[in-house]
């Protein structure tokens, strides 16, 4: 199995990389500065970032799958996946490559507080979503609609606060909304939920929510 990652060298990109090595998968990472990468000698590096087309088509090519855990490294508007995804995707339709499997947000989608309680909802709708996070938001149903019209067998995966402690290997998970009170969840088990979507066509063309 040849999987191309890109974010490759942030938090929950190391778990991927991390996890596929493990799995014995021929890794290829497009990473911005591949000296500081503590996989590089098992991995094949493409040096450069997920904005240059050229670098974006060189990761892709020969990949059976793509994950990607790009994001917003603050509460800036910083148009980062606006950018990059469209990129991958048009890579991706070029190369033949279908499956992508993408890190998002429970933010993404309208209907992702449906199931929580009317005064979470308000908090988290109003001061969180709309305030507090409002770029990220934004980048995140921008992904969405990007892999949503690209015709390929994507998966975004959409958990709520990710924290840095490790997996539990237990979670919710959901394909309408947020699970109720799910507030947070483990970069880890994400990311264990993330490497069992490779080769599961239960959330292919979906996005599915994930919560501790």
């Amino acid at each position: 199995m040849k999987v191309s990652i890109f974010g490759a060298s942030g938090a929950t990109g190391l778990l991927l990389t991390e996890r596929c090595l493990a799995a014995g998968y021929e890794v290829t990472a497009l990473l911005r500065t591949p000296q500081t990468f503590p996989f590089l000698d098992r991995v094949r590096v493409v040096e450069g970032n997920a904005f240059d087309p050229a670098a974006v088509r060189q990761t892709v090519n020969g990949a059976d799958i793509v994950l990607s855990a790009l994001g917003a490294r603050s509460l800036r508007k910083e148009d980062v996946l606006e950018r990059a995804v469209p990129l991958i995707v048009a890579a991706m339709q070029q190369s033949g490559v279908k499956r992508i499997i993408a890190l998002g947000s429970a933010g993404a989608e309208d209907t992702s507080l449906k199931k929580q309680p009317a005064w979470r909802r308000w908090i988290v709708q109003n001061i969180v979503y709309n305030t507090f996070l409002k770029w990220p938001v934004a980048s995140q149903r921008a992904q969405l609609a990007a892999l949503s019209g690209s015709g390929l067998d994507w998966t975004m995966v959409m958990p709520p606060m990710l924290l840095n402690s490790p997996g539990r290997g237990a979670y919710r998970i959901d394909g309408e909304a947020l699970p109720r009170n799910g507030s947070s969840i483990s970069r880890g088990d994400v990311a264990d939920f993330m490497m069992l979507q490779i080769g599961n066509p239960q959330w292919v063309g979906n996005g599915v929510y994930i919560a501790g």
